[in-house]
Parts: structure tokens; C-alpha cells; sequence
């Protein structure tokens, strides 16, 4: 059996690693735009902020990949799918047979529509050459604005602000973080954000880069400018779809997919950002992690079901460990919030009951306790006696 993967990210990675773990025999080959085998895209950021050297930023060794016996194409970009045939389509013309098809292709940048994004110095950062070019260009430019205050742009305002220069956010939203944070949390994230030198603007919409061919600042809706000389925009992403679309498959906002990972064609499949599963897009990397693992089993007849994955966010915003798991607000009267904060400490914790069951918690400024109240929203246990205590730094978790 041959199983073609379009994209070397996380999913398609992660699924090739998969496939050879219960398929010995599988032929697995993987097409890539990119030029660079899989690294995670985090590590793109440490390697910005001069915490990660080159080489270390790749997940696997050019070795490892002989050893699995994945064959790896480097910039060998899928120009066409045709599922009648059971095909790929190579630049030139060229076509590969596949008895399974895996797009993995993930997602790429969304810049809006404001006037002037062609201008020099303005960026996206999705790859390693992404990150090449940026640095590159910080060089010789020292005036810094970040568009989008959401993880990925706070993760880079922080990377680009150890190189010097200032750096500045402008976000859309009247505060960091809505998807992941109330709005208690993103003030404790802003003043920490802030104590960095990172200076934080909130409810502004980019309407125009300034400049000529060059960009010197941004202008926001309601006459408002700031000036800086070059401009990352982190306002989000959208799926890589544009194949499975060519191809006739269904699409939506993302690719769609049955619950067992299958497009609208059933031998071509899909993991990661691309996909629309339930009518929604995740674009979270456990969920991504998730659908690989599965994704395999599936291609190899050993159906499994995906039931969704719950929104989990936990990592280190500008020095601040943050964790996000389920719902970050009551959204039903039944629902109960409790919240503990402890502001000069930076330390803020809440969860979100439904008739005694954690449907969602917040964990700011510390991961003692994440675990434990992850492993309690997984397994859905009812933590109502608890509540009044349960936020507390020494609380016993064991007797839960």
C-alpha cells in the first residue's frame, strides 16, 4: 500500500511517524513546498529570540527519516489532485499513485485587507525563511509593530524585542487573548507583557501601512497612526484548501471531513489546520497531534472515530506560563464561575462549573495544579464539594 502526504508539518510528520508504527510494510512518501524537513513552529520563535540555534530548531534527524523509511520530497510543491485516478500531479506534469492520499498542507497566514500590506517591511511568519527574512530585515530596522495580539503575535513581539528596538502590538480587540483569556486574565497578561517594554495597544483596527514603497507606520480607523519601520501581522489563519478544492472535494472554511478524517472523496484524508470537522476548524496543535495519531489508523482500515478535541492552550506567553482548557466564561446561567488572583504575585486561576463539573479553567502565572485540573475536565469529575477550596496552591488533589 502507498500513502501519499501533501505537507511535512506537524500533522503530516506526525501521521508518516504513525503509519510506520503499525504499518511496517507501508510505502510513505511525503511532498513538501518547503525546502527544510518537519520542525515544530514554536521553535521558530526561540530560534527568533536567539534562544534556539539553527540546527536545533528541526524535529528529526535527515537519518531518522532513512530509518523510518519515509521518503521525503523537499520543494516538490502537489500542483493537482485527481481522485479519479487515484493521482497527483508534480510542476512539469509529473504523477504519483497513491492508495491513500493525506493533506496535511496546515494553513497559511491571513493578512486583512488594509491598504498597503505589499509594502517592504511588512511580514507573515509561518516559515523558517519567514523568520530568515524578518531577521534579516530587523537589522536596520528598529522600530517594531506587531498587528494581532493573539498567542502567535505575542509570541513574536517577545522573540523580536531580545533583539533590540522597540516593539509594539496593536490588537483589534479591547483585550489579549479573547479566544483563550476573560478579560481579568488579559489585563495580568498586558501589565506583564508591559514590564517587558512591549507597549500594548487595544481596540485599534489597522486601516493603512504608511509609506512609499517602504513602510513608515500604520494608520487606524478613526485617523489614529504610529509610526515604526517594519510590521509583522499575526491576525490569524485560514486553510491551505486550495487543492482539495481544485479537486472537487467539499469545502467550507476548511476541508470537510467525516468523523473518521475522510474528505468527500473516502481515499483522501486530512489532518491539522486544514480540516473542518463538526463545523469547526481547531488550528490548535493537540488537536493537530490528535488527528495525525488517528488520521493513520484510519488509512489503514483500523477505523477510529475523532470526537473533536477540547480547546487546549498551555505555554509560556512572554515569560508567562498560561494555560487554557474548555470554556474561558460562563455562558449558560447553570454555569458557575470561582477565581483566585493574586496580582502581585501574577498569578490568576479559575474554573467554570457546570452542576459541579469543570467545563473550562484559566491558569496564569503558574502550572502547579494544570495537570490535575486538565485531568479532571478529561474525565469529567464532579468537583462541586471541592469549589471553595479546590483553587487553593496547597489543595490534595489525589482525593479527586
Amino acid at each position: 500500500m502507498r500513502v501519499i502526504i501533501i505537507g511535512n508539518g506537524l500533522g503530516g510528520t506526525i501521521a508518516a511517524k504513525t503509519l510506520r508504527e503499525i504499518g511496517p510494510d507501508v510505502e510513505i512518501d511525503i511532498f513538501a513546498e518547503e525546502k527544510y524537513h518537519y520542525y515544530p513552529r514554536p521553535n521558530l520563535i526561540e530560534f527568533m529570540a536567539g534562544n534556539l540555534p539553527m540546527e536545533k530548531i528541526f524535529a528529526y534527524s535527515e537519518e531518522w527519516y532513512d530509518q523510518q523509511k519515509i521518503e521525503v520530497q523537499l520543494q516538490k510543491p502537489v500542483k493537482k489532485i485527481i481522485p479519479a485516478s487515484q493521482e497527483i500531479e508534480l510542476e512539469g506534469g509529473k504523477t504519483e499513485k497513491y492508495d491513500a492520499l493525506l493533506l496535511a498542507a496546515g494553513s497559511i497566514p491571513f493578512v486583512p485587507p488594509f491598504k498597503g500590506a505589499e509594502k517592504r517591511g511588512v511580514f507573515t511568519l509561518r516559515t523558517l525563511d519567514d523568520a530568515l527574512e524578518i531577521l534579516e530585515y530587523q537589522k536596520n530596522h528598529s522600530r517594531m509593530v506587531v498587528i494581532g495580539g493573539g498567542l502567535l503575535g505575542l509570541e513574536i513581539a517577545r522573540a523580536l524585542s531580545s533583539g533590540g528596538g522597540s516593539v509594539e502590538v496593536v490588537e483589534f480587540f479591547e483585550h489579549l487573548l479573547p479566544r483563550q483569556l476573560d478579560t481579568q486574565g488579559s489585563l495580568l497578561l498586558k501589565s506583564e507583557i508591559e514590564k517587558m517594554g512591549i507597549k500594548i495597544h487595544l481596540g485599534l483596527a489597522t486601516e493603512e501601512i504608511l509609506g512609499q514603497e517602504e513602510m513608515k507606520g500604520l494608520k487606524f480607523k478613526g485617523g489614529q497612526e504610529l509610526g515604526a519601520d517594519m510590521a509583522l501581522v499575526a491576525a490569524g489563519i485560514r486553510p491551505e484548501m486550495e487543492l482539495g478544492k481544485e479537486a472537487g472535494l467539499e469545502v467550507d472554511r476548511g476541508l470537510v471531513v467525516n468523523d473518521f478524517l475522510q474528505s468527500s472523496e473516502p481515499k483522501i484524508f486530512a489532518a491539522g489546520d486544514i480540516l473542518q470537522h463538526g463545523g469547526r476548524i481547531y488550528g490548535i496543535i493537540p488537536a493537530t497531534f490528535a488527528q495525525a495519531r488517528l488520521v493513520a489508523s484510519n488509512i489503514l482500515g483500523d477505523r477510529k472515530r475523532y470526537e473533536g478535541t477540547i480547546p487546549w492552550n498551555t505555554l509560556k506567553v512572554a515569560g508567562l506560563y498560561l494555560t487554557s482548557i474548555g470554556l474561558i466564561n460562563a455562558e449558560e446561567e447553570s454555569q458557575e464561575e470561582i477565581r483566585e488572583e493574586r496580582r502581585e504575585e501574577g498569578i490568576y486561576k479559575k474554573i467554570i462549573l457546570q452542576d459541579g463539573i469543570v467545563v473550562g479553567a484559566l491558569w496564569i502565572g503558574t502550572k502547579n495544579g494544570v495537570d490535575h485540573i486538565s485531568r479532571i475536565i478529561s474525565e469529567k469529575k464532579n468537583v462541586g464539594k471541592w469549589k471553595d477550596s479546590i483553587l487553593n496552591d496547597d489543595f490534595d488533589f489525589t482525593r479527586l
